[in-house]
C-alpha cells in the first residue's frame, strides 16, 4: 500500500471543524501533488507542528502548509506522531530538555492528566517547555526534511539507472 493511500483525503479533511475557516484555500491543487519540494517541506512542518504544545496542532500545520505550498495530508498525517498516548512522554522530554538548557531544576514530580494539575504547574513549566519543544520540532523537523531529500534523491538516482540498464540491454538485442 502506498503513502497516498494511507493518508487524510479531501473528503476527510472537509470534516473537521477546526478547518472549515479556511475555506477552499485548503483545496488548491498545489497543496496536494506530491513532488520533491511539497513532500520535504510537508514532513518538516508535520513534525515540526507535532512538537507544539498546543491544542488543534493541525490548525498551524495547515496553515504553515499554505503559506509554504506544501502537501498538506502528509503535514496533517505526521503532525498524528504526537497523540494522546505520545503526547505525554513527548511534552515531558522537551520540558526536560528546556530545564537542561535554561540550568533550570526540574519542578515536575509527578503529572496527572487534569486540567486543574495542568493550570497550577503552566506557570512554572511554560518557558522550559516551548524552548525545548522549538528545539525538538526545528531539529527532528529539519532531520525529516533531510532524510526525504536524500530519499528522493537515492530513489531517482536509482530509477535513472535502472532506465539506463534497460536501455543498454535494448541496444545489445539488436
Amino acid at each position: 500500500m502506498k503513502l497516498k493511500d494511507r493518508l487524510p483525503t479531501r473528503a476527510r479533511l472537509r470534516e473537521i471543524k477546526s478547518l472549515k475557516f479556511l475555506g477552499e484555500v485548503i483545496f488548491e491543487p498545489n497543496l496536494w501533488h506530491f513532488n520533491r519540494y511539497s513532500v520535504s517541506v510537508a514532513s518538516f512542518v508535520g513534525v515540526f507542528c507535532c512538537f507544539l504544545p498546543m491544542p488543534f496542532q493541525m490548525v498551524p500545520c495547515v496553515l504553515l502548509c499554505v503559506v509554504l505550498h506544501c502537501n498538506v495530508p502528509l503535514s496533517i498525517a505526521l503532525v498524528w506522531i504526537s497523540n494522546p498516548i505520545t503526547m505525554p512522554p513527548i511534552f515531558y522530554f522537551t520540558y526536560r530538555l528546556g530545564t537542561l538548557i535554561l540550568g533550570e531544576p526540574n519542578t515536575i514530580d509527578s503529572v496527572e492528566l487534569s486540567i486543574t494539575w495542568l493550570s497550577s504547574q503552566l506557570a512554572a513549566v511554560w518557558q522550559p517547555l516551548i524552548l525545548g519543544s522549538l528545539i525538538c520540532g526545528l531539529s527532528l523537523g529539519s532531520l525529516a526534511f533531510v532524510i526525504v531529500r536524500l530519499y528522493w534523491r537515492w530513489k531517482i538516482a536509482r530509477y535513472r539507472a535502472k532506465r539506463q540498464d534497460r536501455s543498454k540491454r535494448a541496444a545489445i538485442r539488436t
